[in-house]
């Protein structure tokens, strides 16, 4: 993977590390604006406490985490609204280099990407906001959750941007998802997928 994203011309690696402590020890000098971690680092620190440690020195700096598991404890975590700029995604998904860029964009530009196997078994419960959304918003959703971009989407069903752009606005509405405040309206899209929606049991 290494290899492929250094012939991105989007992306530029500024350092490879075998252990969390050595990352934590230069980030402040080679300031990542994104750091691709490993969640089973094996001894020591995993690579969400690495991500913490990170995100003390570099308070804006994009994570992507990746993981063996569909494990959804992570996603919990999301629905304290303070942890934005987090990627999680399945390290079988990896070989698909164009989920790892949307994931890496995604971050740098604080907001939520999650693997679509993580979506695959999400419902959303009964009498929640998600609940009311169309089909059609569900499904826009669930790709700004796994960080398309309105032209990505638009691409992904055949439709306009325009049309992508309505349902957008639609799902805002009725998500109740203000425009102007702390959190970009993606982001509080993504989260409120999660807090209303029943996710699957961890896999172990």
């Amino acid at each position: 993977m290494k290899i492929a994203l250094s012939r991105d011309p989007d992306i530029e690696i500024v350092g490879t590390f075998q252990q969390g402590e050595e990352l934590i020890g230069s980030v402040a000098e080679i300031e990542p604006d994104v750091a691709l971690l490993d969640i089973e680092l094996g001894g020591g620190m995993n690579g969400i406490e690495v991500a913490m440690r990170l995100r003390e020195k570099l308070p804006r700096i994009g994570i992507v985490l990746l993981s063996n598991h569909r494990d959804p404890s992570f996603t919990l975590a999301l629905r304290k609204g303070e942890f934005v700029g987090w990627a999680y995604l399945l390290k079988k998904s990896v070989s698909n280099l164009d989920r790892v860029r949307r994931a890496i964009a995604g971050v740098a530009d604080g907001q939520i990407v999650l693997d679509e196997a993580l979506l695959q078994d999400a419902s959303p419960r009964a009498a929640t906001q998600l609940a009311n959304l169309t089909p059609r918003q569900r499904e826009i959703v669930e790709l700004i959750a796994q960080g398309y971009s309105n032209a990505g989407i638009a691409s992904r069903l055949v439709v306009s941007i325009k049309t992508v752009e309505n349902h957008i606005n639609g799902l805002y509405n009725e998500l109740n998802i203000a425009r102007n405040g702390a959190y970009h309206p993606r982001v509080l899209a993504v989260l409120a997928y999660l807090e209303q929606s029943n996710l699957h049991q961890p896999m172990v």
